[in-house]
């Protein structure tokens, strides 16, 4: 019996091992922060580790130091103040959150600030103004695309990223030839845009304005 005992001790010694390992591999930078999200005061609090982070978002280059855990999106929201970029369910279902990364969108809330240390964000403020509308912030308006607003930005970003997929070639579970140049039909908008959830159900003119910019009859 203690045989077994110890057995499984050090079969937990070595899944806890590994699983530490995985993590400080997985974010640049934590390892010297001996692998842990937190450190432990000599008064016993716990102490946020912090990691100096630069990005350059919407053009203009930022200089940060976040606690390791901070999300790209609470980086923007509350570090940044562009409050544009929404927090829906912060679990990566709804889309609200959406962003462009180097060009291709990526739910905010699901990665963190630290792992992006240079990158090229660029966000619903980033695409256009109230003087200089982007053309799909112009589309959305003109096709009723919205509601509540509160999706809006996200399904913005979401959907200029899409157009670049789709003018890149990139097939999605709908493409019926994948050595063909997919098309901007409503089939393939409807699932390139399905990460991007409306609860007012604004789906139908949210299509018809991606439409229009991408230079097909509504």
């Amino acid at each position: 019996m203690t045989e077994f005992h110890q057995i499984n001790a050090g079969r937990r010694g070595l899944l806890i091992a590994g699983a530490l390992s995985a993590t400080a591999a997985a974010v640049p930078g934590v390892a010297g922060a001996a692998g842990a999200a937190q450190a432990v005061s000599t008064s016993g609090q716990t102490q946020p580790v912090l990691m100096k982070v630069s990005l350059d978002v919407n053009g203009q280059r930022h200089s940060l130091e976040l606690d390791t855990r901070t999300t790209l999106l609470d980086a923007l929201r509350e570090h940044l103040q562009l409050t544009g970029t929404k927090k829906g369910c912060d679990h990566g279902q709804c889309g609200a959150c959406t962003v462009m990364l180097h060009g291709q969108r990526i739910n905010a809330c699901l990665t963190l600030a630290v792992m992006h240390d240079g990158a090229k964000v660029t966000t619903i403020e980033g695409l256009g103004t109230p003087e200089k509308l982007h053309p799909m912030q112009a589309a959305f308006i003109a096709h009723d695309g919205y509601q509540c607003g509160y999706c809006t930005p996200g399904q913005i970003c979401s959907a200029v990223a899409a157009l670049g997929e789709i003018r890149q070639g990139i097939p999605s579970h709908v493409s019926v030839d994948l050595n063909a140049a997919p098309q901007a039909t409503p089939e393939e908008l409807r699932e390139r845009m399905s990460g991007n959830i409306c609860r007012c159900g604004a789906y139908s003119n949210i299509i018809e304005a991606i439409t229009e910019v991408a230079g097909r009859p509504a």
